[in-house]
């Protein structure tokens, strides 16, 4: 279970990487709980994987029952952004990751 979390916490980690905008660029940012009402609220999202990057970022993804999914990244100053959103949001079980690991 550990080594699926981590393999995919790695893998979004990559992808963040990617996907993070320039500073110039406007992100949507605020306080941490009221993000995550607002997924809550607007898409049904809650928090369904969650990690620690080694600055003390907290990195989380929310997702929903219909598949829409966000990552939020938390900086150590409590201020919390939207990094990446999305669809077709699947979980895999642990016997799935096992396999393609």
């Amino acid at each position: 279970m550990k080594r699926m979390f981590m393999t995919i916490m790695g893998a979004l980690l990559i992808v963040l990487g990617a996907l993070v905008q320039p500073a110039s660029a406007q992100t949507a940012c605020g306080v941490r709980q009221t993000v995550a009402d607002k997924l809550k609220q607007t898409y049904d999202e809650q928090p369904s994987a969650i990690g620690l990057a080694h600055n003390g970022t907290v990195v989380e993804v929310f997702s929903s029952p219909t598949g829409t999914w966000t990552i939020v990244l938390t900086r150590p100053d409590g201020v919390s952004c939207l990094v990446a959103t999305g669809e077709n949001w699947q979980a895999m079980s642990q016997e799935l990751a096992e396999i393609e690991s």
